[in-house]
């Protein structure tokens, strides 16, 4: 603690010579000897002196910082009717130490109030007292109260009353929320400019928070023509003032050249702090643009750190993104159960996406059930079907046909897959399949067609495939091997080993199209080259006998092994037919008693 000199002992007999000593001491930049001699006029029961006390702690002049201290002076000064310090004990009920450090009292308004420890009833207690003395910062703060705090506190109504007082007296604060307050509610041409005009007011005092709104209207052409250039101008001014939402719309504007030109490196730097800041949709961005790589190369450890700080603050698209990379291995260690956990986070808040991805580990095993506990993903579909989401009453269909969390229930399952297939294509082949196989409903190979055509039509490689199959067999139809052809050929530019395979066998002869076996041998080798066992096997076959050109034994027997190690036991006898025992190898038969003359 500073040492007070004479002159500032000789000072301190009075309350109100302390306290002008010590306002000139500050001015000096002498603050420790200032702090003293604050607490001495404090102490004698100045007011104004309790005021200034709080203020040092608050800002940490001429002492340590400390909130809870400075809140003590304020209060002390609240009590006896300050104004000033009712407002800035609001200020700090409402915002805690980090804003009322940064700006006094109703300046801080509209920053995002995220601290747990935030006591809004508190809040607007001195902030009412304030408002009530004439305060324009109380009246001000109260308007953002009443507009923006819980809904137990919410009265729009009175919150624009308090809020036009205080635009009256000049505060820029109050006329940004009096500008949002008609903006929402704007329903002609006339109300919205009228609203706008506010916004401009407020930013033309300074207000960094009005610029970042501003930045808003010209981008979204809200009662003015779309300007990206003004956008920009606006949301650099609140960038640089710290207003973290202007920093991550500054940043993603220079990022892509809106309104500005390009600067890919810079607008990753503006949303970096806004991350840091706390704004996890920039934490998001930032994770999406390394994990997608373009103007910046891909950095897939850089998007894992990033999708984590926004999906640890609640993000779910974020907590879905990471559960994709862990599941996938990209930036991190692969691991199932790490991305079930993720996915299980961003479901559990609503998100549809993670909901089925989650159900489709479970489905496919992919979890270790003593590692991760299976959530209710039945649940969640059933209150989404129920509700008329297609897209649940398909997930619900599936769980209840596979006994995902519930018991089977093909029956169940028909009804909920029939309702979804009106607009969802899995729907369609799974209600199309069912029918096909009798599942939960009478078999219907009629009807299965029916359904099977209209997932086909959308291009589900699945549904080409089965419905390919049927006309193969005349299932539920006439025979149509060539219209077959012409849906397996869809499904094959998907890459489905398996149409390959049958493409290969229908042009290989002994079907309604004509025989062309180099063209059976191409689809084999296709087939065979995404692992289809059988396709292996006949191009095997194929090039041990050159039934499309002329034989490769070296060729065909190493995809005679692979056809072998894929488990086709066939393929051990063509090995055979293709590497003949030589009888001078076997060994002579001396078993036998007699010979006859010439042997």
């Amino acid at each position: 603690m500073a040492k007070l000199t004479l002159s500032d002992r000789l000072a301190g007999r009075s309350a109100k010579s302390a306290y002008a000593r010590a306002q000139q001491l500050m001015k000096e930049g002498l603050s420790g000897r200032a702090f003293n001699l604050f607490v001495i006029a404090a102490d004698a029961g100045m007011t104004e002196a309790m005021s200034e006390v709080g203020q040092r702690y608050l800002n940490g002049e001429g002492v340590l910082r400390n909130a809870a201290e400075a809140g003590r002076w304020f209060l002390r000064a609240a009590e006896r009717g300050h104004l000033p310090s009712q407002c800035q004990l609001a200020s700090l009920y409402l915002f805690g130490l980090q804003e009322a450090m940064l700006q006094s009292s109703a300046a801080s308004l509209f920053a995002q109030v995220n601290t747990p420890k935030a006591d809004f009833p508190a809040a607007l207690t001195w902030a009412r007292k304030a408002a009530e003395a004439g305060s324009t910062d109380g009246q001000a703060m109260l308007g953002f109260i009443l507009s923006s705090g819980p809904d137990e506190l919410l009265d729009e109504a009175q919150a624009e009353l308090w809020y036009a007082k205080a635009a009256a007296g000049g505060s820029p604060q109050a006329k940004l929320g009096l500008g949002l307050i008609q903006l929402r509610r704007a329903d002609t041409a006339d109300a919205t400019v009228s609203a706008v005009a506010l916004v401009r007011e407020a930013a033309a005092g300074n207000l960094p928070t009005a610029h970042y709104y501003l930045g808003l209207i010209y981008e979204k052409a809200v009662g003015v023509i779309a300007d990206p250039a003004a956008a920009v101008e606006h949301y650099r001014i609140a960038a640089l003032a710290g207003v973290r939402n202007g920093q991550a719309k500054y940043g993603l504007m220079l990022y892509e050249g809106r309104g500005i030109k390009a600067d890919t490196t810079e607008g990753e730097s503006w949303l970096r702090r806004a991350g840091l800041a706390g704004d996890w949709e920039a934490s998001a961005l930032i994770a999406d643009i390394y994990a997608r790589g373009g103007a910046l190369p891909p950095n897939y450890a850089e998007a894992a750190l990033w999708f984590r700080r926004a999906a640890d603050a609640g993000h779910r698209v974020a907590a879905r993104a990471l559960g994709m990379l862990y599941l996938t291995g990209a930036g991190v260690a692969r691991d199932p159960d790490e991305a079930a956990a993720w996915f299980t986070r961003a479901a559990e808040a609503g998100d549809p996406q993670a909901q089925a991805d989650i159900a489709s580990m479970l489905l496919n095993g992919q979890t270790d059930s003593r590692l991760t506990t299976p959530p209710p993903v039945h649940e969640w579909f059933e209150r989404a079907a129920e509700a008329g989401d297609l897209i649940g009453a398909y997930n619900y269909g599936v769980c209840l046909a596979e006994g995902v969390g519930v018991p089977r229930d093909d029956a169940r399952a028909a009804f909920w897959l029939r309702r979804a297939a009106e607009g969802v294509v899995n729907a369609q082949y799974w209600y199309g399949r069912m029918l096909l196989d009798g599942r939960g409903v009478p078999a219907d190979p009629v009807q299965a067609r029916v359904w099977l055509q209209k997932a086909a039509d959308l291009n589900m490689t699945d549904a080409l495939v089965t419905l390919a199959e049927m006309m193969i067999n005349g299932r539920g139809g006439p025979r149509d091997h060539d219209a077959a052809r012409q849906l397996f050929e869809r499904a094959a530019k998907a890459k489905h080993s398996g149409a390959m395979f049958a493409l290969g066998a229908l042009h290989g002869g002994g079907h309604d199209i004509p025989m062309n076996r180099p063209v059976a041998l191409t689809w084999f080798r296709g087939a065979a080259e995404l692992g289809h066992p059988m396709a292996a096997l006949m191009l095997g076959r194929y090039l041990r006998k050159g039934l499309a050109g002329p034989p490769d034994p070296v060729q065909a027997e190493h995809w005679l092994v692979t056809a072998r190690k894929l488990g086709l036991a066939e393929a051990e006898a063509e090995l055979e037919l293709l590497n003949p025992p030589n009888p001078a190898d076997a060994p002579a038969d001396n078993t036998h008693p007699f010979r006859a003359a010439g042997d």
